[in-house]
């Protein structure tokens, strides 16, 4: 069942850092995702790469393109493993129609951001987001720079 979600409490197999960098983002899904037996094996073991991806949606479907699942060393003989498989995403029907409506809106693209197991299956959190100009992307270096220099100052004060 695909649902909205809020911050992921489950645990989380691999994270987008890249997204929220060059994004901003308005709506968050939680989609689940349709994987082989040795992507999952895969990801149990944490060989996935997910910064390069992106969610296409192709004939009212949901994919996401770019995501590396690596295949362990021990996959089976008569599968041929393909890394970067685009994989399809499960969202309900009218959560899917109305994503295509704001994806038609220019400026507004779909992005994955993490990876998680949630009840024994690979959840996959997806946001509506809008690409950031160049000065949004240099105050958010401004502002992660800042905290660093405050939390530098808060330690070496309790030394």
């Amino acid at each position: 069942m695909a649902t909205k979600s809020s911050a992921s409490k489950s645990p989380v197999i691999a994270d987008n850092k890249k997204a929220s960098f060059n994004y901003s983002f308005e709506e968050r899904f939680e989609a689940g995702m349709v994987l082989e037996g040795w992507e999952v094996k895969a990801l149990r073991a944490g060989k996935v790469q997910l910064t390069d991806g992106y969610v296409v949606i192709r004939d009212g479907e949901l994919f996401v393109i770019g995501c590396q699942i690596n295949p362990l060393g021990t996959a089976s003989t008569h599968v041929r493993p393909d890394a970067v498989r685009t994989k399809k995403l499960l969202l309900k029907k009218d959560e899917i129609r109305r994503l295509i409506g704001k994806v038609e809106q220019k400026g507004y693209t779909l992005v994955p951001l993490n990876l998680h197991w949630k009840n024994g299956r690979v959840k996959c959190e997806i946001a509506l987001a809008k690409g950031k100009a160049e000065h949004d992307k240099r105050d958010t270096i401004k502002e992660r720079e800042g905290k660093r220099e405050v939390e530098r100052a808060m330690k070496s004060m309790h030394r």
